[in-house]
């Protein structure tokens, strides 16, 4: 699997600040704002990082991943763990920095924008994604994604067609 890296405008925080927040270990309860946004920004990071044992266990077990599209809604942690296996197939040097959170009791949203370098073509691409995440009892319950994939198909087939 192909890793990542996040970024944040938030980065120059301090290093304590840095750490997992108290709340976001598997199996704390989970009832405000910033709980939901912590789990958030942990399991991207963790996802990023390729630390996927340690991100999943932020996962409830019986997780709700709704892709959308042809591929609909997927259930459980293995299903997750097969998403992020093939997240980066194709591109390389893929980072997304998270450019806002709102959050508001179990939801927390991320806009993200990703950059990347497509593997066959050499041509790199940014593009803005969303996702938002349920969180309960600090375990990612629901999750929702979006991503600008008209941008992203632009962005690599521009001057190609003839």
């Amino acid at each position: 699997m192909t890793t990542g890296a996040i970024t944040s405008e938030a980065e120059s925080r301090s290093e304590a600040e840095s750490e997992p927040a108290a709340g976001c270990e598997a199996g704390s309860e989970a009832g405000s704002e910033a709980d939901a946004a912590q789990v958030h920004r942990r399991i991207v990071e963790l996802g990023q990082a390729g630390q996927g044992e340690e991100a999943l266990a932020l996962i409830d077990p019986a997780v709700i991943d709704h892709r959308g599209g042809v591929s609909g809604d997927h259930i459980g942690i293995a299903a997750w763990a097969e998403k992020w296996e093939h997240m980066y197939d194709g591109l390389r040097d893929v980072t997304a920095t998270i450019e806002q959170n709102v959050s508001s009791d179990e939801l927390s949203t991320n806009r993200y924008t990703i950059r990347g370098t497509h593997i066959d073509s050499g041509r790199c691409y940014e593009v803005t994604g969303l996702d938002m995440v349920r969180v309960r009892n600090g375990r990612i319950i629901e999750h929702w994604a979006l991503l600008d994939t008209a941008a992203l198909q632009h962005q690599l087939t521009a001057g190609t067609l003839a």
